[in-house]
């Protein structure tokens, strides 16, 4: 085994924390989340569950990781040694991620290349599904995949390549030292993007849309239970990110510091990124003469399809503003996929006694060859499945049975005095309160709701995915997560066994 690595700087550690927290979903998913759950009002529940589950559970992973100094399933075993399959789960939910995410910031890539002059046309949504995806290709059926849709693969092929190659140099010289130059080149890009999106005209209005509070909101757990997930999926914890990274930090780090650091610097670029995005929504608005809720939208929709409109809309300036915002978009998924992969990365070395040459060719190998399902004309429809089962499922129960395991049946006050011992800002029992309480049942509610939202709601009811479709892809990808964890724990380790640090 090659001696363990370790972060170069403190400021090293916190900017690949950041990047990991800081992806895509921030800019295309939490200003539609503020908007739809009460606007400025939202604000309340978000910092809430921010100081409730986010930075708890954020701070537990950094403890975890740092003091049992190994990966997510050794830093289980060497918890309890019949743990091992929990952190073996959160590595398959990690690698399913890893598979599609990057495919998205492949397509993020494209867009960059396309807003050289506007090159998807007149009609971007249409230019989305199907010159560029081909999803109008397969007649709506998932299982007549056509073929490699050449324009998807080539970007994805080359961000897997540029991912290979930053994780074959290591945390200090590879992830570090990305870090180090994107997260600074991203928040400028941000900063310049939001500051030319709210001049636009009728950004006024969209902002107002964005900000004015919705009081009566407060009364909707609904509300409450978005906060909670907008932070538990922004901030990457509950599939092993956070253990990895913490676990090539130094013996003695702050890691509570830290924690409210990452965590403040992810929340206020998501801030920042809403303002962007509904300055934005209030010019294409008031352009098309109708309300901004008619132009709103969440996710792919939102990137690829309304922001494409909007810079064809643009009065000046429309191939830069197109540029930096799908290269802004680029950048914060490339720093998210990096971290993502860099969880399965260290597991298998450390398990199967790999170097990082080997583990890193295994992990990139396996993931590219998994992704090619997402360059396929059909590609959409897996990913859509695949993304709402794994992010509503997988990562909810997984960080529901971490949560539960580590604050029931293990003694909280040990990680919290290894955590005063190192840090200045003190944690007291508000933080396994937190842990122990507040979390696991905010984690079952968002179970129950997600449940009752797939029978009745989704995908049985008016969505465009037939039952099979569903069961053998969402269902299918959330158990093999699942069965992963129970499959690799009952594997012999070849490596650092180490029950004890």
């Amino acid at each position: 085994m090659e001696q363990r690595e370790q972060w170069g700087s403190r400021a090293g550690f916190i900017l690949a924390a950041v990047g990991s927290a800081i992806g895509l979903g921030n800019i295309w998913r939490y200003p539609y989340i503020a908007y739809e759950n009460g606007g400025g009002a939202f604000l309340i529940p978000y910092l809430f569950a921010l100081l409730t589950a986010g930075i708890p559970i954020l701070i537990l992973e950094y403890a975890v990781g740092q003091k049992m100094r190994g990966s997510a399933p050794l830093s289980f075993r060497r918890l309890r040694e019949r743990w091992e399959w929990l952190g073996w789960w959160q590595v398959g939910i990690s690698f399913f991620i890893l598979t599609y995410y990057t495919v998205i910031v492949g397509w993020a890539l494209s867009y960059t290349y396309f807003s050289i002059g506007q090159q998807w046309g007149n009609k971007p949504e249409e230019f989305l599904f199907g010159s560029y995806l081909g999803l109008t290709e397969t007649g709506g059926n998932i299982w007549n995949l056509v073929g490699i849709k050449w324009g998807v693969f080539l970007p994805v092929a080359i961000i897997w390549a540029i991912t290979f190659f930053i994780l074959f140099r290591g945390i200090r010289r590879g992830i570090e030292v990305t870090t180090k130059i994107l997260m600074p080149i991203l928040v400028i890009v941000m900063i310049v993007i939001t500051i030319r999106a709210v001049t636009l005209p009728g950004a006024a209005e969209g902002l107002n849309t964005l900000l004015q509070p919705d009081w009566k909101a407060m009364a909707n757990p609904k509300v409450w239970v978005s906060a909670y997930g907008q932070i538990f999926f922004s901030l990457s914890i509950a599939f092993a990110i956070m253990i990895t990274y913490a676990s090539y930090l130094p013996k003695k780090s702050d890691l509570a510091n830290n924690g409210f650091i990452a965590a403040f610097a992810n929340s206020g670029f998501e801030f920042l990124a809403a303002f962007a995005v509904f300055g934005a929504l209030g010019f294409l608005a008031q352009v098309q003469g109708v309300p901004v809720k008619e132009v709103a939208k969440a996710g792919i929709g939102l990137a690829f399809a309304v922001f494409p409109e909007i810079i064809n809309q643009m009065p000046a300036w429309n191939d830069l503003f197109g540029v930096l915002f799908f290269g802004a978009l680029t950048v914060a998924g490339l720093t998210s996929s990096i971290s993502i992969a860099e969880v399965s990365i260290t597991a298998i070395r450390e398990k199967f006694n790999l170097t990082r040459t080997q583990a890193v060719s295994w992990v990139c190998g396996a993931g590219f060859f998994v992704s090619l399902l997402y360059t396929t004309y059909a590609g959409m429809g897996y990913l859509d499945i695949v993304d709402n089962f794994i992010n509503n499922y997988s990562i909810v129960l997984a960080g529901l049975v971490e949560v539960v395991l580590l604050g029931w049946f293990f003694k909280l006050s040990t990680l919290r005095t290894h955590i005063n011992g190192l840090s200045d800002i003190k944690i007291g029992t508000w933080w396994d309160v937190c842990l122990k309480v507040i979390t696991p049942l905010v984690l079952i509610t968002m179970s129950v709701l997600n449940v009752y939202n797939e029978v009745f709601v989704k995908y049985y009811g008016a969505d465009d995915y037939t039952f099979s479709q569903v069961l053998v892809v969402g269902w299918g990808a959330a158990l093999a997560a699942l069965v992963i964890g129970f499959v690799f724990r009952a594997l012999q380790w070849k490596g650092e066994e180490g029950l004890s640090q």
